[in-house]
C-alpha cells in the first residue's frame, strides 16, 4: 500500500512539474493564461473500516486550473496590436463562413491579403457591424462577422456647392463686358479656380471670371462668368431657365465667348447687395447657378445634370462666412471649399477603447467600419484550451455571451497595445524548486518501499 501511495506522491510532483514548466515556456507568450495543478488527496473507505486507523491512499491531480489574471500590457507601434483590458476574448473562425468559434486574448492581428483582419494562425477576427453614426446594429454572436478593413471609402459626392469668400478690388479699372475673353488675362479684372469633382469622383477645374462693369450707372457692379475645364458655363436665372447669351441682360463677350452672366452689387460702402440673374432679375436666394454641365463637359459617363451653385447669404451658422466684399484693397481669396469628394484611399485606421474601428481615407472623410466583439463566459475556467493560446466553449464554461467593450462587465479594448503572458517568473521558479523537492522525497519513499521489501524477501 506505501509504495502505492509513493507512487502517487511521484505522479502529482511530476504533474506540477509539467505544469510549472509549461508556464515558464510561455513566459513570452502574448495572451497566454498559466496553469495551476490542483491536488486532492485519495481517502478510501467502507461501511465497516475503522475511519479511525485509516491512513489514506494518495495523492491525486483534480485539475490544471488556469488563471485568468490579467497581464501587464505591452505598447506597440501597431494599430491593430490589440490587448483587452478586464473581462472579455476576442472571437475568431478559421474561415469566413465558419460559425466554429475560437476564443483568445492574444491580440497580435494583421491584414491578409484580402484585407480581413486575421492573427498568426490565420484566423479571422469577429466584429459587430454598425451604423453610419458608429451605433451597433447588433451585438449578438451570431450576426457578428469578419472584419475587413476597406481600402476605399465607397461612392464619392458629386460637388453641389461651392463656399466662396473674396474681395473685388473698388479701386479697378472698369471693363467693357462684351470683350471679355477668357483666353485673354487684359478683357476681366480677376479669375479663381477650385477643384470640383462630379458623380464619378473624376475632378474638373472651375474658374471664376470677374469683371467690373463699365456702365456709368454702375460703378459697384460686377459680372461673374464661370468655366468648366476651361468650358464657359451659362449661369441660370431664378426660375432654373437658361437666358441665351445673345438675348441676357447680363451676357459678356461676344461670339464664340458670349456667355450669359449674373452680377454682383454692392453698396459705396463696399457692403454686398444681391446678386442680379442672367435676365435682369435680382436673386432672392443670393445664389449664382451653373446650368447643367452637359456631356459636352462630363464626358466620362457621370451624371450630365449636375449643377454647380455659390451661396452668396450670409450664414452666421457657418465658420467662415461667404459674403463677398468691394473694398479699395487687392484682389483677395479669403475662403474657397467645396462639398464634392473624390473616391478615397485608405490612409489609416483608429480602433477606439469602445471597440469602434474608424477609417480615415485620402480625401479628408472617415467611416466607422464594424466594433470588434468581445466574448465572456460564466465560468472562464471551464473553457477548452486549445493551442496556439486560444480556448473553445464547453458545457463547464457555460454560453458564450457577446457584448461591446465598456459595457456591462466588458473590459476595454487598447490599440498598440499586446497582453503579456500573467506569469509571474520568480514564483514559477519556487515552485519549480518546491515540486522538485517533493518529487524527490517521493522518490525516497519509493526507495524506502523497495527496501523494506527487499529486506522481507532476505528473512531465511
Amino acid at each position: 500500500m506505501s509504495f502505492n501511495i509513493a507512487l502517487s506522491g511521484v505522479s502529482a510532483a511530476q504533474k506540477d512539474l509539467d505544469v510549472t514548466a509549461n508556464n515558464i515556456a510561455n513566459v513570452n507568450t502574448v495572451g497566454f493564461k498559466e496553469s495551476r495543478a490542483e491536488f486532492g488527496d485519495v481517502y478510501a473507505s467502507s461501511l465497516l473500516a475503522g475511519g479511525k486507523t485509516k491512513v489514506g491512499d494518495g495523492v491525486l491531480t483534480q485539475e490544471v486550473a488556469q488563471q485568468f489574471s490579467q497581464g501587464s500590457l505591452q505598447f506597440t507601434n501597431t494599430a491593430l496590436d490589440l490587448a483587452v483590458t478586464g473581462n472579455g476574448f476576442f472571437a475568431t473562425v478559421s474561415e469566413i463562413t465558419s460559425r466554429d468559434y475560437s476564443f483568445t486574448r492574444a491580440g497580435q492581428f494583421k491584414l491578409d491579403e484580402d484585407n480581413f483582419v486575421v492573427n498568426s494562425n490565420g484566423d479571422n477576427l469577429l466584429g459587430f457591424p454598425v451604423n453610419k453614426d458608429g451605433t451597433s446594429a447588433s451585438v449578438a454572436l451570431s450576426t457578428s462577422q469578419p472584419v475587413r478593413i476597406p481600402d476605399s471609402s465607397g461612392s464619392p459626392q458629386q460637388t453641389s456647392e461651392v463656399d466662396l469668400r473674396m474681395n473685388l478690388p473698388a479701386s479697378d479699372t472698369a471693363l467693357d463686358p462684351a470683350q471679355f475673353d477668357p483666353e485673354d488675362p487684359l478683357t476681366y479684372n480677376a479669375a479663381t479656380s477650385v477643384t470640383v469633382y462630379d458623380s464619378l469622383g473624376d475632378s474638373h477645374v472651375m474658374t471664376y471670371y470677374y469683371i467690373k462693369d463699365s456702365a456709368p450707372s454702375a460703378t459697384n457692379d460686377w459680372y461673374v462668368a464661370t468655366a468648366v475645364d476651361d468650358e464657359l458655363v451659362n449661369l441660370v436665372n431664378s426660375d432654373g431657365t437658361t437666358s441665351d447669351p445673345a438675348t441676357a441682360a447680363n451676357a459678356i463677350g461676344s461670339g464664340a465667348t458670349a456667355v450669359s452672366a449674373a452680377k454682383l452689387q454692392f453698396s459705396p460702402g463696399g457692403d454686398f447687395v444681391g446678386i442680379q440673374a442672367p435676365d435682369g432679375t435680382v436673386r432672392q436666394d443670393n445664389k449664382i447657378v451653373t446650368q447643367a454641365l452637359g456631356n459636352t463637359i462630363l464626358t466620362n459617363g457621370s451624371d450630365d445634370t449636375q449643377q454647380i451653385a455659390i451661396d452668396f447669404n450670409l450664414n452666421p451658422n457657418k465658420a467662415t462666412p461667404n459674403e463677398p466684399t468691394q473694398f479699395a484693397s487687392a484682389f483677395e481669396v479669403t475662403s474657397l471649399e467645396q462639398d464634392g469628394l473624390p473616391v478615397g484611399r485608405l490612409t489609416g485606421i483608429d480602433i477606439g477603447a469602445d471597440g469602434l474601428v474608424r477609417a480615415t481615407f485620402s480625401n479628408g472623410t472617415s467611416e466607422p467600419i464594424v466594433r470588434v466583439a468581445l466574448v465572456r463566459f460564466a465560468n472562464e475556467q471551464g473553457l477548452t484550451q486549445q493551442s496556439s493560446t486560444q480556448w473553445k466553449e464547453s458545457i463547464e464554461s457555460g454560453e458564450a455571451l457577446a457584448g461591446e467593450a465598456t459595457t456591462g462587465t466588458f473590459g476595454e479594448i487598447n490599440s498598440s497595445a499586446l497582453e503579456q503572458a500573467n506569469v509571474n517568473l520568480t514564483t514559477e521558479l519556487i515552485d519549480l524548486i518546491i515540486a522538485q523537492r517533493n518529487f524527490q522525497a517521493n522518490s525516497r519513499a519509493l526507495e524506502v518501499n523497495n527496501q523494506l521489501n527487499q529486506t522481507i524477501l532476505n528473512i531465511r
